[in-house]
């Protein structure tokens, strides 16, 4: 049984800091693409960062490259959103998600390719 687990969300002012992981278990966590979406109240969620398998590429959605930084360590089983220089548009509820399939994902942007999804952690950044 696939388990994604987030955690290191939680409350913090506009222009500090956050790092959120993930921890992966029941797949093989070297085969999936990785990615971070979040959902704000009210709106729909939205893709935030990916990262392929191997960990050779990145993908971002504008609004926070630049700011925010993914990263997976194979050999942990973990992946990881650092988050800087946070603002009050930031503040949702993010998901971690692994690919539907091993290796190739041809959008990292959408989550139709994600198969499993985790929980959830809650992002406040206040103003």
């Amino acid at each position: 049984q696939v388990q994604l687990v987030e955690s290191g969300g939680g409350l913090v002012q506009a222009g500090g800091s956050l790092r959120l992981s993930c921890a992966a278990s029941g797949l093989t966590f070297s085969s999936y693409g990785m990615g971070w979406f979040r959902q704000a109240p009210g709106k729909e969620r939205e893709f935030v960062a990916g990262v392929t398998w191997s960990g050779g590429d990145n993908y971002y959605t504008d609004s926070v490259k630049g700011r925010f930084t993914i990263s997976r360590d194979n050999a942990k089983n973990t992946v990881s959103l650092q988050m800087n220089s946070l603002k009050p548009e930031d503040t949702a509820v993010y998901y971690c998600a692994a690919g539907r399939t091993r290796y190739l994902m041809t959008d990292y942007t959408t989550d139709a390719s994600y198969g499993y999804w985790g929980q959830g952690t809650q992002v406040t950044v206040s103003s």
